[in-house]
């Protein structure tokens, strides 16, 4: 897949600053942004919680084409429970 382009803003200070720093470190000013959006990312991955994991996974959630409450309806209790 092709990357996809944004546009960032930066205060004045902070761009010197990110200049500075792709200067220090002999890359690309994106490159430096790339780089600190993936760790931003994978620090909030991190901290999910199991449900937020699950609920991102689709996990969660309802599902169609199949009886609305299973809960409710003691048509489907039938023999629940016996021995």
């Amino acid at each position: 897949m092709k990357d996809q382009r944004i546009t960032v803003r930066f205060s004045p200070e902070t761009r010197r600053r990110l200049k500075a720093a792709a200067r220090r470190g002999r890359t690309r000013e994106s490159d430096l942004v790339r780089g600190a959006v993936e760790l931003q990312l994978a620090a909030e991955e991190a901290s999910l919680t199991a449900y937020e994991h699950a609920k991102k996974s689709g996990l969660i959630g309802a599902v169609k084409g199949t009886i609305r409450d299973l809960s409710t309806n003691p048509k489907y209790f039938d023999g629940f429970g016996g021995s």
